[in-house]
């Protein structure tokens, strides 16, 4: 998942038309089913890390496979049907927990056979524990007959008015980091990995994808006019990376295993978009091995997503703030395409060691971007993560500074912020310096090898890195600093900060401007968007109205398409209460729903006291029901909405 998460306190019957069917059929993904690439076996006897945000016991009965056979309803705004779980349970065990939240069930059979089910007392954030029992160890399948409530929080049912087609429903899910539980019953926890399998029915006019094979591009009949889609992931996944959208969506290829789907008006942007997508996916594998997972297509979904994407392996999920026009926002799909490495591939074991996912991803993502468009992007990429890091520190209590967090009894949620994305990218970067590159990248591609397909804790890192690395060379254990990353606040005296030298030219312009100099003065069309930011970002907090009106209509700020600057320069705007902007502002808040712009906007205008909370309560009670839950769910406590 991108930086879209942080808050301061990722079709082909449009392709076809175009196609003969035969040409259609032999498309990568669209014909027969390819063959999957083998997995690794799980070990007989897997060790389980305890997680404090699931109620499963996998040491005692383990689910190991999902096959849902589903249908969505978008006049009831639920999906209804069965979920049939394998279940690995130890000598002796009695029963097999799941965690359920805010699902209706509707009855249980294991074996075959129909069981009393028990639902335990609900909690706020982590659901209810569904107790089933069984009769005994062994491998069991387990049924459960459910249906989803339409205020789930992982799924966002949107109404055609809020499309880009404006004709058809859309269904989307977002399982990271508990919300999986709301529309699938199982062991929502990350260290318990599971193959799945899906049926999926929908209105005829619709069509289903979903994070795994698509085994029936164009859908099989089903009663009622409806069709079935089906689906499957034979590589066991977390159950987060469990996903589902359901719409008027269009598919073109970019390559031979690589696409975008998206709805049909916004395909072709989208294409030239994402041109570069099948280069960057040999541009990844030749820096840390085989891409594993079959196919990578990006889905562009409409702007109620609330990140700007979602690893789902072989389909990233991805806001539609990244298309810019120009590709310059691609450093995004990178960091999504490098978490089928890191996060999708090893992932962390439980919720407190989320920089295991974000930091390892954000130090592949800019080497990705290193390799496909050189040094120095990387390192004014580099650059603005590190701004962006300081920045989070300086609004964060200590205790969450660390690498490896302490969350329980608190939402996960609340752990994805730049500290795991950046500070974790940055300890990485601190390790290669030390070691030298060739014996890092050495490392981290046996590490993706070895521990494929398997979770991690942060201890388990540090052990690996000793043994396979470090191998008791005792200046590299002195230098590396293991406990100043890892359980210290802040960031480590010791650390490398990026330098970037075409920063340095453009923070002269922004000294020049802040001491009074003309914006027709800054060489603002021949800057990348990077550049863009970090001028944007180097200007003095306050600035005179007079300042803010040039800037505004010198580089037409305000009507920017692009979605960072945009957002840096409504944050300059609101701080210095430039109500010029706030016609552009309201529009932005309106019309998407990316949590990494939405949040720290109304954040800033309720620092405004009497001039903004009153801007920032109107804009939010027209905006609120086309944000998801998950944007709703931190800016409720922003604006104090009460409903």
């Amino acid at each position: 998942m991108t930086r879209s998460a942080h808050i301061r306190p990722g079709l082909l019957l449009a392709a076809c038309s175009a196609l003969s069917l035969s040409a259609c059929a032999s498309l990568p993904g669209i014909g027969a089913p390819e063959t999957p690439p083998a997995a690794p076996e799980a070990p007989a006897q897997p060790s389980y890390v305890r997680d404090v945000h699931s109620y499963a016991r996998p040491e005692i009965a383990a689910v190991t496979h999902v096959d849902l056979n589903l249908n969505a309803d978008f006049q009831a705004k639920t999906l209804a049907g069965t979920a049939t779980l394998n279940v690995r349970a130890a000598e002796g065990a009695n029963e097999v927990i799941l965690d359920v939240r805010n699902m209706d069930i509707r009855a249980v059979r294991v074996d075959g056979r129909p069981v009393q089910h028990r639902l335990g007392q609900s909690d706020a954030i982590l659901g209810r524990p569904l107790h089933i029992p069984l009769p005994g160890g062994g491998t069991h399948r387990v049924e459960v007959d459910y249906a989803t409530r339409p205020d789930a929080a992982a799924l966002q049912w949107l109404s055609p008015s809020q499309t880009a087609g404006g004709q058809h429903p859309f269904l989307f899910s977002q399982g990271q980091a508990i919300l999986t539980r709301t529309w699938v019953p199982t062991q929502d926890s990350p260290g318990i990995r599971q193959t799945y399998t899906a049926r999926i029915t929908v209105p005829a006019e619709l069509r289903a994808v979903m994070s795994a094979e698509m085994l029936t591009p164009e859908g099989e009949p089903a009663p009622g006019g409806r069709k079935a889609y089906r689906f499957r992931m034979d590589n066991p996944i977390p159950p987060y990376l469990m996903a589902i959208a359901v719409g008027d969506i269009a598919f073109q290829p970019l390559g031979p295993r690589t696409g975008v789907y998206t709805e049909p008006s916004r395909l072709a942007e989208a294409a030239h978009e994402f041109a570069d997508l099948e280069r960057m996916v040999e541009v990844a594998e030749g820096i840390y091995g085989p891409y594993r997972w079959g196919r990578y297509d990006l889905l562009i979904l409409p702007p109620s997503f609330p990140f700007g994407g979602m690893e789902n392996p072989r389909l990233t999920f991805a806001t539609p703030t990244i298309v810019a026009g120009d590709r310059s926002l691609v450093s995004l799909v990178a960091h999504e395409l490098a978490h089928s490495w890191s996060g999708n591939l090893v992932t962390n074991a439980v919720w407190d060691d989320f920089w295991l996912n974000e930091g390892f991803t954000t130090y592949f993502e800019n080497r990705i971007m290193e390799a496909m468009y050189g040094r120095e992007r990387a390192l004014m990429l580099q650059s603005l993560g590190w701004r962006d890091l300081h920045e989070t520190i300086a609004d964060t209590p200590e205790a969450d500074e660390r690498l490896q967090l302490e969350l329980a009894g608190r939402d996960p949620d609340e752990g994805m912020s730049d500290i795991a994305y950046e500070k974790g990218a940055a300890f990485l970067r601190h390790i290669e310096s030390v070691v030298g590159r060739e014996n890092f990248d050495r490392w981290m591609r046996s590490y993706f090898d070895r521990r494929a397909f398997q979770p991690i804790t942060t201890a388990g890192f540090v052990a690996d890195i000793r043994e396979n690395l470090i191998r008791g060379n005792q200046d590299w254990e002195r230098r590396i600093g293991f406990d100043a990353w890892i359980h210290q606040p802040g960031v480590p005296a010791f650390a490398q900060v990026p330098q970037s030298g075409a920063f340095a030219a453009v923070d002269a312009q922004a000294q020049a401007f802040a001491a009074g100099g003309p914006a027709s003065a800054v060489t603002w069309s021949n800057w990348s968007t990077q550049e863009r930011q970090h001028f944007l970002g180097a200007l003095p907090q306050q600035l005179t109205a007079a300042q803010l009106a040039d800037l505004d209509r010198t580089l037409g700020l305000s009507q920017a398409g692009n979605s960072e600057v945009r957002f840096a320069w409504l944050q300059i705007a609101v701080r210095n209460r430039y109500e010029p902007a706030l016609p552009s502002l309201e529009q932005f808040l309106t019309s998407q729903g990316r949590r990494k712009f939405i949040a720290p906007l109304f954040q800033s205008l309720m620092n405004q006291g009497d001039w903004g909370q009153p801007i920032a309560r109107r804009i939010y009670a027209q905006a609120r029901p086309g944000y998801h839950s998950v944007t709703t769910g931190t800016v409720d406590g922003i604006v104090g909405w009460t409903g």
